[in-house]
């Protein structure tokens, strides 16, 4: 079969060609709308079809340059550990530690139960974790880190595989949670319960994410700062012998930017700027992980991760549904956590605010809800779930 290699230039025209025509299609698809699918997976599942089709019938195949992906996805993550305050996390009181507990919980619980499940199928346990929180509470993002480092230690397919998971964690997340939500209000009697919580730590929060556009250089140097150092920490790390991902070490200089920055006041960080720029760098990121799948893989592979799919998602419901609505409080806030925890725990954050609006439209806002979720779900979820994943790879390598 003849094969065509494309250097990163061409990888990387192809992969915006590929967001682009995503972009387009989930404004005219409400469905895709709706489940916040994002528009680089849209896009790229529609070329990984038009690739698979192509290579079975022998027709052409493609190498791809990843060099730009790897650059994108470090840049990326680095913004992610920038969203590590500490400061907010004291602001938010009990409840923020008690929410941040259980994800934490739920977190270890998702690779848990995906590495049994592949041992009592006879599969190696590392593919297992195709289908836990990498997909799951990661997304696409971290799917399309940690997928070429398990790929590493021999399982073939693994990004084709954690991508799958992802696209599926999206859909059946945004479909339960609200659903749950509801019932738990209607049945539980958390319609009575409604409480107004303090919404000053969110609009203090995002009085730092205002943009200005001098202030995009002073962004970009400050995720170059941290990732220049980064490397020294994540060498420093190798040296233990155990596995981490290459942006650790950003990450963990990006959060100690931030925090010096807060407690001190004489580090002003760009937040909003450098939001934007993390998520412009996810998206090329995402648009070249998605063209490079090799869906053929997932072939051999298809009862298997169906199982491992629905036991995620029995997981979920139980979690969400007992967990988190008794122990934050059997109220209405608490059944709002419970859909949003459903968004962001098999999606993505904004799946979580989607299935929370949902519920907020019709009852009432809760403010509560609104501040946790956004706090966990986007400043520590991913933080900590990459230091989790990296954690359970070590044990099982």
């Amino acid at each position: 079969m003849p094969t065509i290699s494309l250097d990163m230039y061409q990888t990387l025209g192809i992969a915006v060609v590929v967001l682009l025509i995503g972009s387009w299609l989930k404004k005219r698809i409400k469905f895709l709308d709706k489940f916040c699918v994002p528009a680089p997976v849209i896009g790229g599942l529609l070329y990984a079809l038009i690739m698979l089709v192509l290579h079975v019938n022998n027709v052409i195949d493609f190498n791809y340059d990843e060099t730009l992906k790897n650059i994108c996805m470090v840049i990326f993550f680095t913004s992610v550990g920038f969203q590590a305050n500490i400061k907010i996390l004291k602001k938010g009181g009990v409840s923020l530690i008690i929410f941040l507990v259980i994800v934490v919980g739920m977190i270890f619980a998702q690779n848990g139960l995906s590495v049994l499940i592949a041992k009592f199928l006879g599969m190696d346990p590392m593919l297992g974790l195709c289908t836990g929180s990498i997909p799951m509470v990661g997304g696409h993002g971290t799917s399309g880190a940690f997928g070429p480092i398990l790929e590493d230690f021999g399982i073939t397919g693994a990004t084709t595989l954690c991508t799958a998971a992802a696209t599926f964690g999206l859909i059946a997340g945004s479909l339960m949670g609200g659903p749950l939500g509801e019932w738990l209000i209607l049945h539980k009697g958390a319609m009575n319960t409604m409480e107004n919580t303090d919404p000053s730590v969110l609009i203090e929060e995002e009085k730092k994410h205002h943009r200005k556009v001098s202030n995009y250089a002073g962004g970009t140097y400050q995720l170059a700062i941290a990732i220049g150092i980064g490397t020294i920490i994540s060498w420093l790390l190798s040296k233990t012998g155990m596995t981490f991902p290459i942006y650790i070490g950003a990450m963990i200089v990006a959060a100690l930017m931030r925090n010096i920055g807060e407690a001190s006041g004489k580090i002003t960080i760009h937040m909003g700027e450098i939001n934007d720029i993390g998520g412009i760098c996810l998206s090329i990121f995402l648009g070249i992980a998605m063209i490079t799948l090799k869906l053929w893989q997932l072939a051999d592979l298809a009862l298997p991760l169906i199982l491992l799919l629905l036991a995620q998602l029995l997981l979920m419901f139980l979690v969400a549904r007992f967990v988190v609505f008794n122990l934050m409080g059997r109220n209405f806030d608490a059944a709002v956590l419970s859909a949003g925890t459903c968004g962001f725990g098999m999606g993505a954050t904004p799946n979580a605010m989607a299935n929370m609006q949902v519920l907020s439209e019709k009852y009432a806002p809760s403010v509560k809800a609104y501040i946790l979720v956004p706090i966990v779900g986007s400043m520590f979820a991913d933080f900590l779930n990459s230091l989790i994943v990296t954690f359970f790879i070590n044990m099982l390598k």
